[in-house]
């Protein structure tokens, strides 16, 4: 064997040729390629884990929902075209609440209520978000439904809302709502007590507004002053269930001050101060995934990211959060059946696709009180008006459907604060 000297070493290399110098520059560039390629491949590797982790964990007991439309499989990108989501709270207890709440849990009869019912919808382009608020004291007929045992729960004339849930499940709220209103629902989900603590626990507590007297209702154990006040855990919880400390103490009032809530979470949630953290974006999907039940269509993390992506961009003015109009029940002055005809002018406009202007009242019981806007503070501008550039608008803003004076409401874009009372 012939021993090769250094000089033979580099006898392939041409002899006009520059030899690369091994100098720090390039020994850098190369550490910072491998460490990049190491990085890439761990996050792929987390990302991976976590969606497979989520997509199992999610999509457990997911629910069919008897009637509901075809949809496209999820893909990665904004959902195409308009689409509508029905999401309910039920009173049921979990760990956290059945030590908070020892009492109400325990006098519970074991029916689980849906008492909050909340109809969202999502406009194709441009988009728009309308969240319709169904007391849990309304009346409504129900139609023959499948339970997730496979029998039969049978039609109603007259049913309280809040006790569809119990008698046939998530599936049978989002038919009768569908009866109710003619907006085909392909999605559901379903939140507990703890799952309001959790939620708003993930996104470090909601700012909210009492008004008024301030908060004074021992039914829910709130004795509040009035003023700006950072909700979170229970007392988010207390914050969302009283109905005795605010405006005529009816389930329309609590609804109003629901609203409040709904509309300042939402803000919180897309604000920098949640959006830019990592931590606090991953705890939320974490949250999300471990305290919401979702139906079929709903239990994929792609799915949620994809209708997330469709109202990323919608402005505080057209997130718009109204209340089903209703009339006193002849039967039982403590209920209430629905006002058909003010209803109307909310399907015509959510099936035109058209943004909503209110006409009414923020609460019509009192429940909150709309905030005048701080001196000088900038308005957001809404999304239909045309952009300030140089050349003229060429689409014009989409016309808006004036709804009836019988609904009441918000945008998120206001600020109403809780119309408390010492009680």
């Amino acid at each position: 064997m012939v021993r090769r000297s250094p000089d033979n070493d580099r006898s392939t290399v041409a002899r006009h040729a520059t030899l690369p110098s091994p100098g720090p520059a390039r020994g850098f560039l190369k550490i910072a390629g491998i460490t990049l390629g190491v990085v890439l491949v761990a996050a792929i590797a987390v990302a991976a884990f976590v969606v497979t982790d989520y997509f199992n964990r999610f999509n457990e007991g997911a629910v069919s929902l008897e009637g509901a439309p075809e949809v496209e499989p999820p893909s990665i990108s904004a959902y195409p075209g308009e689409f509508s989501m029905l999401i309910i709270g039920t009173d049921e207890c979990g760990e956290v609440s059945t030590g908070l709440l020892a009492a109400r849990c325990s006098e519970a009869d074991g029916g689980i209520l849906n008492d909050v019912n909340l109809l969202v919808h999502v406009s194709a382009e441009p988009r728009n978000v309308t969240v319709v608020s169904l007391p849990r004291d309304l009346m409504i007929p129900t139609p023959e439904c499948t339970r997730e045992d496979g029998s039969v729960a049978s039609e109603t004339s007259k049913t309280q809302i809040n006790s569809i849930y119990q008698n046939a499940g998530m599936s049978c709220v989002a038919k009768s709502v569908t009866e109710l209103t003619g907006i085909e629902i392909p999605f559901a989900a379903k939140i507990d007590f703890d799952g309001v603590m959790e939620v708003t626990d993930a996104i470090g507590g909601v700012e909210v507004c009492i008004g008024g007297e301030g908060i004074r209702d021992e039914h829910t154990s709130i004795d509040w002053e009035p003023g700006l006040r950072t909700v979170s855990g229970y007392e988010a919880l207390q914050f969302i269930r009283t109905r005795h400390g605010v405006g005529d103490e009816s389930d329309m009032a609590r609804v109003s001050n629901q609203q409040q809530y709904m509309s300042r979470l939402v803000k919180k949630i897309m604000s920098d101060e949640v959006l830019s953290d990592p931590g606090k974006v991953l705890g939320l999907a974490d949250t999300i995934v471990d305290n919401i039940d979702p139906s079929d269509e709903l239990g994929n993390p792609i799915r949620l990211a994809q209708l997330a992506l469709s109202i990323k961009d919608v402005p505080f003015s057209e997130f718009v959060f109204l209340q089903y109009p209703v009339l006193t029940d002849p039967d039982d002055t403590n209920r209430v059946v629905p006002n058909r005809d003010a209803a109307a002018s909310i399907w015509d406009a959510l099936k035109a696709g058209q943004p909503v202007q209110l006409t009414g009242n923020v609460s019509n019981n009192g429940g909150v009180e709309l905030m005048e806007p701080a001196p000088g503070a900038d308005a957001e501008v809404p999304a239909t008006n045309p952009p300030a550039t140089d050349s003229p608008a060429t689409d014009a803003p989409a016309p808006r459907a004036t709804l009836d004076s019988a609904i009441s409401g918000q945008t998120a874009e206001q600020e109403t604060c809780a119309n408390g009372k010492q009680r």
